[in-house]
């Protein structure tokens, strides 16, 4: 049974050689999380590849020394061909995160049902499709970790992003039974919950702010509030590449963890868990601007 050597350090692999280090594939590299933690796992030697959409997003990353594979999470053609590319060139593949997402604003009565799809594709659907093609190949190794990243606001939801909110509740649940179901696999699976980590996530969202703000809209008086909301995880928070370092070790534990929560915010949810639902539900609406709606 082939087991990753997690404690490699042999220094960066080059594309095309041969090596025992550990091999990575992460979805959603074209910046954040992702773009971090692949040049973080590269600097430590493993073999890493890192995955984008975007042809654009591509080139930079092998423009910067990284190894790139196209990955689109929501083209099961796609998904296919990216998890044989590597392991034609790699032979295996001993780390999966699921990083790729979508972020979506609006008050979930009038946020358009067509852009909740979109969401749950990319956020639920996606990493369950990525997780289904390399399952196989970590089951014949007897070995592999599987790594989805979720999000603070899965554990606490708040105004004005309920359906991320449900996205990535619903990645927990199901992270927490893949675990179940794939440790007699040899596979472990991991939760990983960011607070609030410098990121082009929120910028790169539709917003949409003036459908809000239409004549008929029961939300006009709340458009300032849902785009600050918007904003929210970009207020103090911890740089990208200090998140990726504390993340990739955690990952690179021999025994694997459960759950990996990190990043600014993230001190307060044993707190806010604790909270009787009236009460967050309270402070969140006067904190979200919620109460602005009041007549």
């Amino acid at each position: 049974m082939f087991v990753a050597p997690w404690g490699c350090d042999a220094g960066p692999v080059r594309p095309g050689t041969a090596s025992d280090a550990p091999v990575s594939l992460i979805t959603g590299c074209s910046s954040g999380i992702g773009l971090a933690l692949a040049r973080e796992l590269t600097g430590r030697g493993q073999r890493c590849f890192a995955s984008a959409r975007r042809p654009a997003a591509l080139t930079a990353l092998a423009a910067e020394g990284l190894e790139t594979v196209a990955l689109d999470v929501g083209d099961p053609a796609s998904i296919a061909v990216a998890v044989e590319q590597v392991l034609a060139r790699a032979g295996r593949i001993d780390l999966l995160v699921n990083n790729a997402g979508q972020s979506l604003f609006g008050p979930l009565a009038e946020v358009p049902l067509e852009r909740v799809d979109a969401l749950l594709d990319v956020n639920l659907r996606g990493p369950l499709a990525v997780a289904q093609a390399v399952i196989p190949a970590m089951a014949r190794q007897g070995s592999g970790r599987i790594a989805n990243v979720g999000s603070m606001v899965g554990v606490v939801p708040t105004p004005w992003t309920g359906a991320y909110c449900a996205s990535k509740a619903a990645l927990h649940t199901l992270t927490d039974v893949l675990r179940m179901e794939v440790a007699p696999l040899g596979i472990d699976v991991v939760l990983v919950v960011p607070g609030a980590v410098r990121s082009e996530v929120a910028n790169n969202a539709p917003l949409d702010l003036e459908r809000y703000a239409a004549p008929g809209s029961l939300y006009r008086d709340a458009v300032a509030h849902i785009r600050r909301r918007s904003q929210a995880s970009q207020q103090r928070p911890t740089e990208a590449a200090d998140f990726a370092r504390a993340l990739a070790d955690a990952l690179t534990r021999a025994r694997a963890p459960r759950e990996v929560v990190l990043g600014s915010g993230t001190g307060f949810l044993p707190v806010l868990r604790r909270l009787p639902a009236a009460l967050r539900d309270r402070i969140f609406a006067r904190q979200f601007g919620v109460d602005a709606l009041r007549r």
